[in-house]
């Protein structure tokens, strides 16, 4: 009986260290694309001649950015 009482606990607890884990680690995920990928991208694009799609791809990402600063209040 304190078997079952235990493994149901352990399950529990590991359920939820999971959840804690998995939104954690989405936004680091989040930051990491924010503050580095994004800008080298949009760096490399710019110095491979691809300004064309460069510019865009910023001026999207920056509106995007400026509605959701605004949406958050």
């Amino acid at each position: 009986m304190f078997t079952i009482f235990f493994i149901a606990l352990l399950l529990w607890f590991i359920g939820s260290v999971l959840r804690l884990a998995i939104r954690a680690t989405w936004g680091i995920t989040k930051i990491v694309f924010s503050l580095v990928v994004l800008p080298v991208v949009a760096i490399v694009a710019a110095f491979a001649g691809l300004m064309t799609i460069a510019l865009p791809v910023l001026l999207v990402v920056g509106i995007i950015t400026l509605i959701a600063n605004l949406i958050r209040g």
